[in-house]
């Protein structure tokens, strides 16, 4: 059946949102069809996140109006859009992880019964049929950190259901699921829709937009490009769409020549904050001019791991040793100086000082080095020199270097990191999760440099929860389960199949 055929439910008009310097949103329209799986495409900074937060009652349109089905409607707060049909699933999962999956759902909306006490058995109820209803299958009494994020994501769903939810906002709804959770995940999407339900699907991955939309909405710079079908795209004319240009989304690398070992990991094991294990028995080895791989749903240690090998965490148990030297217990800055680069998994936290302007970004760690400093004197325009030098070489967007760095899109940040990291001596480079959260431009630009690193000799320590990515970059492939490796593949045998299966545990 041809979607665009149904009832619109949900229609945005001439959305403009201003912020103060910034046009957010600039005169865009938008419908969703009833049944329909629309795909929203855009860079960082296209718009998509203002518009679907206007959608959601977070924010206010400066101008413009929102109907659903055919009525105008203006939401203050999440609660107006809730009541009026819309639903979120974010990124982030919005659950009390000590709490079940029944007291997760009806949260805020709890079931009661006589003398003001929680009716849970009745709660069960409810929420075991609307599993049922729309093929969600979830035991209600689990307790949610022991599910697997797959099964999480669906109790989000759930809860979005229960309020009644008939238009459903999945915001990177693939970002931390295996291949087979994402199909399934396609498959529930595709039962949804059947039975009536519209959803607004928000992701960087352009090869799952042509498998699972009906319709894809494409944003740049504020503005709605068009809204095109799938069937007469591909992932080259959708790119294309979203950035202005042609993109090269094939990575073009040539073979690796590995020599000398630069990384030895001998039985690692690390605890988390909660001071349990997360990281298990690890030994892995990683040679100069080589990729490895290490694949995996987020999660299962990958994160200590690099912090640890980045002397940001503590060990726990075994070693591991930086071109043939012991640094298990070296500091960050004693790492840095054994010629490391580290690209930190959370750019904003471990990567970037925020208030900072991008040209001290540029030089956080070497501030303490000539040209830079003097003793205590501060060379103010080797450090600008230098900065804007490193912007024009890494492509970075920014007016300035005096720009804080956190004006700056998710992209141009990762880009600053990259520029500070590459232009420095590099034998090692870790790089936790590169390209999260960025748009397919920057992607490009980041894995061409890192190629480029491991064709200059470097040993690249590659950590992603990107099978996409893992398989572009890689010459080997390590896969962590539960904090252990579970198999190391090289690229002949690492199919994105078996690669799911190890990521979920599997041995078979």
């Amino acid at each position: 059946m041809n979607k665009t055929n149904a009832p619109i439910v949900l229609e945005a008009q001439g959305i403009t949102k201003r912020f103060p310097g910034v046009l957010a949103n600039d005169d865009v329209s938008l419908t969703l069809h009833k049944g329909e799986i629309l795909a929203l495409l855009g860079e960082n900074g296209a718009g998509k996140s203002t518009l679907m937060n206007i959608l959601y009652g977070l924010y206010h349109q400066t101008e413009g109006e929102i109907r659903i089905n055919g009525q105008r409607v203006l939401f203050h707060n999440p609660r107006d859009a809730i009541m009026n049909g819309i639903g979120m699933v974010h990124q982030h999962f919005q659950l009390v992880p000590v709490m079940s999956v029944v007291e997760n759902v009806i949260l805020g909306s709890e079931v009661m019964r006589g003398g003001g006490r929680l009716d849970i058995k009745r709660a069960i109820q409810e929420v075991s049929e609307l599993s049922r209803h729309y093929g969600l299958a979830v035991d209600p009494t689990a307790i949610i950190e022991d599910l697997p994020v797959g099964i999480q994501q669906r109790v989000e769903i759930i809860k979005a259901l229960y309020r009644k939810a008939n238009i459903l906002i999945l915001d990177e709804p693939t970002a931390v699921l295996t291949p087979q959770e994402a199909k399934e995940l396609f498959r529930i999407m595709h039962d949804l829709t059947a039975q009536g339900i519209s959803i607004i699907f928000i992701t960087h991955k352009l090869k799952e937009v042509l498998e699972v939309a009906d319709r894809i909405a494409v944003m740049r710079r504020g503005k709605m490009v068009g809204a095109v079908s799938p069937e007469n795209q591909t992932e080259s004319t959708l790119a294309e769409m979203m950035v202005g240009r042609n993109v090269i989304l094939q990575v073009v690398k040539s073979d690796a020549h590995p020599t000398d070992q630069m990384l030895r990991v001998e039985n690692l094991s690390v605890k988390d904050d909660r001071k349990v294990t997360v990281v298990n028995n690890v030994s892995l080895e990683v040679r100069a001019g080589e990729v490895l791989g290490v694949a995996g749903v987020q999660g299962n240690g990958q994160r200590e791991l690099v912090e640890a090998l980045t002397g940001m965490r503590p060990v726990s148990g075994g070693r591991f040793f930086i071109a043939g030297q012991d640094a298990t217990h070296f500091t960050p800055r004693q790492i840095t100086e054994l010629q490391v680069a580290h690209i930190p998994e959370d750019r904003e936290k471990h990567g970037l000082v925020m208030p900072y302007p991008i040209e001290d970004n540029m030089i956080l760690n070497a501030y303490f080095k000539p040209p830079y400093a003097n003793g205590s004197l501060v060379n103010r325009a080797a450090i600008r020199s230098h900065a804007e030098a490193l912007v024009s070489d890494f492509d970075v967007r920014t007016p300035s270097v005096v720009t804080p760095a956190s004006s700056l899109s998710g992209g141009n940040k990762q880009k600053v990191i990259v520029a500070r990291e590459f232009s420095k001596p590099v034998k090692l480079l870790i790089a936790a999760q590169p390209t999260r959260g960025i748009d397919v431009g920057s992607i490009e630009f980041i894995h061409k440099q890192i190629i480029q690193q491991r064709d200059r000799g470097v040993a690249v320590l590659l950590v992603s929860a990107e099978l996409d990515e893992i398989l572009s970059l890689s010459d080997r492939v390590v896969v962590m389960f539960e904090g252990r490796i579970m198999g190391t593949l090289s690229m002949a045998e690492a199919t994105r199949e078996k690669l799911g299966l190890l990521m979920a545990g599997s041995l078979d």
